[in-house]
């Protein structure tokens, strides 16, 4: 009977832990957003002598409990790969065992790479490694949930097979379209802190670049949508990619005409997470490894 309920139980986990991991990149995005990035000044400490926030923080209170409140995120993302891998080692899945144990050692590997974004005072190539490294982690959560039904998934069908190299392909070109932002991010105004540096980058160079990749990847999915017709499944999963994706073309376009405002760039950062996982689940539909 136990064994039952942690199977029934083991769904809604891994859900709530691809939710955490969605919601720390939107959450950081926020601490961006307010110029919250150094609202607690050094690490792991929140000050010199204090893991908290204080009175009167020279910082600012409120964006003192912003970025503390981020970090808190993290402690709610250990807890919950915990206790999917505690879950996934009790059920003895074996299939996914490998993808939990990741999910938890890869959550760890963020605090030091959050505090170097701290102590290197938000220098945007750690900013961009502690956002891919959540891609990864999305990634991996993505496939945790896909997989969260008892029994292996049976391999792709004929005409997924073939379709195999141009799902790669797909899936590489997101890639670059989503690393291609992080420039555009560290290039644009929002830093973090009015102090952070900065890629010396023109930023409408770099956009404009991001914004070509972005076609390219449209053009793709359609592509892709009119060669497989006759995978229903595939072709689902795909026309939803297309959707978000202009979607989210349409939002990036308006952002960089109206300057960068901070809800389209939220919105936009939200939206970034969707694409990526729309992209992985195609590649999952052709890939089940």
């Amino acid at each position: 009977m136990m064994r039952d309920r942690v199977g029934k139980a083991l769904s809604p986990l891994l859900g709530l832990l691809l939710f955490f991991q969605s919601a720390i990149v939107v959450t950081g995005g926020a601490v961006r957003l307010t110029r919250s990035g150094l609202g607690c000044p050094t690490w792991p400490q929140c000050t010199g002598d204090s893991f908290t926030p204080v009175p009167n923080q020279a910082e600012g209170q409120v964006h003192a409990w912003i970025e503390f409140g981020n970090r808190l995120l993290t402690f709610a993302l250990i807890l919950a790969s915990l206790v999917v891998l505690i879950s996934v080692l009790y059920l003895k899945r074996r299939d996914i065992r490998a993808l939990a144990i990741g999910q938890l050692v890869g959550i760890l590997a963020q605090i030091p790479l959050g505090g170097i974004t701290v102590l290197t005072h938000l220098n945007p190539i750690s900013v961009a490694s502690h956002f891919l490294l959540s891609m990864i982690l999305i990634a991996a959560g993505t496939s945790l949930f896909e997989r969260r039904k008892l029994g292996t998934p049976p391999g792709p069908i004929q005409e997924a097979k073939r379709s195999i190299p141009i799902m790669k392909a797909h899936l590489v070109l997101t890639a670059i379209v989503i690393a291609v932002g992080t420039v555009v991010t560290g290039s644009g105004p929002h830093a973090g802190d009015s102090a952070a540096p900065r890629f010396h980058i023109n930023i409408q160079t770099i956009a404009w670049i991001h914004a070509y990749c972005v076609i390219a990847l449209v053009l793709l999915t359609l592509a892709i949508i009119f060669r497989l017709r006759e995978n229903h499944e595939i072709r689902k999963r795909t026309v939803i990619f297309f959707v978000v994706a202009m979607a989210q073309g349409a939002i990036g376009f308006t952002q960089f005409y109206q300057g960068f405002p901070e809800l389209l760039v939220g919105t936009h950062l939200l939206g970034v997470t969707l694409v990526w996982i729309g992209a992985w689940r195609m590649h999952l539909s052709v890939n089940r490894k």
